[in-house]
């Protein structure tokens, strides 16, 4: 009788660990990752050719946004411009690189007002046959350079600690990955030297209704503009581990009134057809607009910058530590 007693014991407890098991496997199927509860970013399109596409339709952003190929900008272009090169801290006898540079409308910009030297890289055989033209137009040969090549690679174009500053203007979402395109940034980036993006970011649904809409229409916007929406909290977390100082991330510091209210990014739709919003009333506006501004260490991990930079301004301010030796 003790062993049948046994037998169903055991029995019992086999049972038991195979209804847990069949629950976890259940589970780990339906749960969220633990790590990343947001709403996922919604994939690109699988036929992502951001070339092929600005060689289509550069003509068509030239008729309606002119040599400045940025959605959200000022009614005077020059607003924003004049903005962006006090932020991104253009001054002159500093090396900038513009990183998805269109046909060089910023850069010759920068050049002519801040007295900076730009190099200037898109993705674009057309955009840099154009951006060449707009060039000489403007007698800038000796200060804009404009060549045909992948951000993702920039230590293929250009030396390592090449530039001051390195900036995208409504070109980092184009990026199949934003990650490599950051760290590849950091190679040709001088320590001290800054990174600016201004771009769209993909919204936080602050109604829970809003989610659905909100990945529908990044999904419209990747499909049409060959596009990648970053998530803002992804890139945070990148930047941060990869050892950038997150200067400053916030909305674009210009009055309201100053702003262009998308009539120009609707006569683009109208000319193209591209991702036309068919009712505006009713439209799910699926993105923020953020600045990001971040600065590479001047001090590298390997000599000091493991530390707050606090303890640094200590051994070097109370210590007398000379630099070489944090």
């Amino acid at each position: 009788m003790t062993w049948l007693i046994a037998l169903i014991a055991i029995s019992l407890v086999l049972n038991l660990v195979f209804v847990i098991m069949i629950a976890s496997l259940k589970y780990s199927r339906s749960a969220p990752n633990a790590e990343n509860t947001d709403m996922p970013a919604p994939a690109r399109s699988p036929e992502m050719d951001v070339a092929k596409f600005y060689n289509e339709q550069t003509d068509n952003f030239l008729k309606v946004y002119g040599n400045v190929i940025q959605a959200f900008r000022t009614k005077n272009v020059n607003t924003l411009l004049d903005y962006q090169i006090g932020t991104i801290g253009l001054k002159s006898g500093m090396k900038a690189l513009d990183a998805g540079c269109g046909v060089c409308g910023p850069a010759v910009y920068f050049a002519q007002q801040a007295g900076c030297t730009i190099e200037a890289i898109t993705i674009s055989r057309v955009q840099v046959e154009k951006a060449k033209e707009h060039i000489a137009r403007n007698g800038a040969e000796d200060r804009v350079f404009v060549r045909e090549g992948d951000y993702h690679n920039l230590e293929a174009c250009y030396p390592e600690n090449s530039f001051d500053a390195i900036y995208f203007l409504e070109s980092f979402g184009h990026a199949k990955s934003h990650e490599q395109v950051l760290d590849s940034a950091w190679k040709v980036l001088k320590p001290g030297g800054v990174v600016y993006i201004k771009d769209l970011f993909i919204k936080k649904a602050a109604l829970k209704g809003m989610a659905p809409g909100i990945e529908k229409e990044i999904q419209n916007i990747n499909s049409a503009y060959h596009y990648n929406v970053p998530e803002l909290n992804r890139i945070l977390d990148h930047v941060r581990k990869k050892g950038y100082i997150l200067s400053s991330l916030k909305t674009i510091d210009i009055p309201l009134e100053e702003f262009e209210n998308l009539t120009i990014s609707n006569d683009f739709q109208e000319l193209t057809g591209i991702n036309k919003i068919e009712n505006l009333r009713e439209y799910v506006f699926p993105v923020d607009f953020f600045e990001l501004k971040l600065i590479k260490p001047a001090i590298g991990l390997a000599s000091g910058n493991s530390r707050y930079f606090l303890q640094n301004m200590y051994f070097m301010q109370i210590q007398n530590w000379p630099e070489k030796d944090l």
